[in-house]
């Protein structure tokens, strides 16, 4: 225990007065009521709890004046903290140890230097205290520059926000905006694949219009053509004396004639007008025509076809000059080409004694060529802008109705044409085979 003239300069620091009356209450609610000191003998009487805030100020009035009082606390400290309090009787002070712990205990149990004690927890308790203002004061600026930092962003949030508020509006202005122009470029695509395809059908009814023009405008030149070839030809007879139409009857009657004068002489009948059977009413035979070849059953390259057509009477054969040689000797150039068919169609009039006129396309030819015709064979050249087969249709409407046509020529167009004016077509091949049989 601590000499009688020891003691604080001072009071007891705040927090350790506290605790020293908190300690006090509890042993003055354990006492009897006999040992009680006087001044206290009302608090003790208190609730527990209110007993240290109440009448903390008489507690620790009374541990300032009571010797007895204090020590009896002081036991009940000891109890508590045995080795705190041998520590401090030593004089050492555990480390570590609770200042205001170190300082009440000092107090209470009076050690030699307990003041020098009690002035130390002071110092650790004020070296605490100004580290937890410190602390508090750089809490509270750390809590400020939190707050400020946590406001500046909330601003940058709500400018954030407010920005992208922003941005989505005019992303959804920019999609609408997207949304009308496809919408527009496809009624746009919709309205070029209507006008292409009406632009196609109306090109297609332009060709079709302008074909349809073109051939009858070819079919008028073909008109106006005929016209002025049968009015040179008119005009032509007119100077000599007579008229296509009677040159046509006069050739129709050398027909008629010649097969008359056939037909008697195969039947070698006699030269008199007529007898009695002559007025009797029967079916007489045919005349010889084209229609009728064959009159057995021979293939179109048979040579013994062309043999039986140039049997009848007073034929006129139209040859399709380029058609027959450009079939047979292609090689040749176009002089030689002619050259040579025409000696052999030489030969096949002088044998056959019919009508041989061949037809060459002059259409291409800057001027007249020089062809030499054999006899009884005639050479002709389409004029200008008109082709040899044209020539040939004209030559055969010229013939009079009736009379026996062949026309030779592989060109399908030409013999269908022919074909349905009364003329019989020829393969070429046929006429090369003859001419080349001799």
């Amino acid at each position: 225990m601590s000499s009688a003239g020891e003691g604080l300069s001072r009071p007891l620091p705040e927090q350790v007065r506290l605790h020293v009356v908190e300690v006090a209450a509890q042993v003055l609610g354990s006492m009897a009521a006999a040992a009680v000191p006087p001044p206290l003998r009302g608090i003790a009487k208190f609730d527990p709890r209110k007993r240290a805030r109440l009448g903390g100020t008489p507690i620790a009035a009374q541990l300032e004046t009571d010797k007895k009082f204090r020590e009896l606390v002081a036991e009940s400290l000891e109890t508590a903290w045995p080795e705190l309090v041998a520590s401090l009787a030593e004089g050492t002070v555990p480390p570590a140890a609770d200042p205001v712990l170190v300082a009440a205990a000092a107090y209470l149990t009076r050690p030699p230097g307990w003041p020098d004690l009690v002035e130390q927890a002071r110092a650790d308790l004020e070296r605490s205290a100004s580290v937890d203002t410190q602390r508090e004061q750089a809490e509270s600026r750390l809590r400020e520059q939190l707050a400020a930092q946590r406001a500046s962003a909330k601003e940058e949030v709500d400018r954030v926000r407010e920005q992208l508020r922003a941005a989505r509006a005019e992303n959804a202005d920019l999609r609408r905006k997207l949304h009308d122009v496809r919408e527009r470029v496809k009624a746009a695509e919709e309205r070029a694949a209507a006008l292409e395809t009406e632009t196609a059908e109306a090109r297609s009814r332009a060709a079709s219009a302008n074909g349809a023009a073109e051939t009858e405008l070819r079919r008028l030149k073909e008109r106006l053509a005929d016209a002025e070839r049968q009015l040179e030809a008119s005009r032509r007879a007119a100077r000599e004396g007579r008229s296509v139409e009677d040159a046509r009857i006069r050739v129709l009657m050398d027909a008629l004639q010649d097969a008359a004068a056939g037909l008697r002489k195969e039947l070698a009948l006699p030269t008199t007008i007529s007898r009695p059977a002559d007025y009797v009413t029967a079916v007489a035979p045919g005349e010889p025509s084209v229609s009728a070849v064959p009159a057995r059953a021979l293939a179109n390259d048979d040579p013994q076809l062309l043999d039986q057509l140039l049997a009848i009477p007073n034929l006129h054969l139209i040859i399709d000059g380029y058609n027959v040689t450009k079939t047979g000797y292609p090689t040749l150039t176009l002089a030689d080409q002619r050259a040579r068919l025409l000696t052999g169609l030489g030969g096949l009039a002088v044998q056959a004694r019919v009508e041989v006129t061949c037809v060459f396309d002059g259409a291409e030819l800057n001027g007249p060529v020089q062809a030499s015709a054999p006899r009884g064979v005639r050479v002709m050249f389409s004029a200008p802008g008109e082709i040899a087969d044209d020539l040939i249709r004209t030559l055969v409407r010229a013939e009079p109705t009736g009379r026996a046509i062949a026309v030779v020529s592989s060109d399908r167009e030409v013999a269908d044409s022919v074909r349905r004016m009364g003329a019989r077509p020829v393969p070429s091949l046929l006429l090369l085979r003859r001419l080349g049989r001799g």
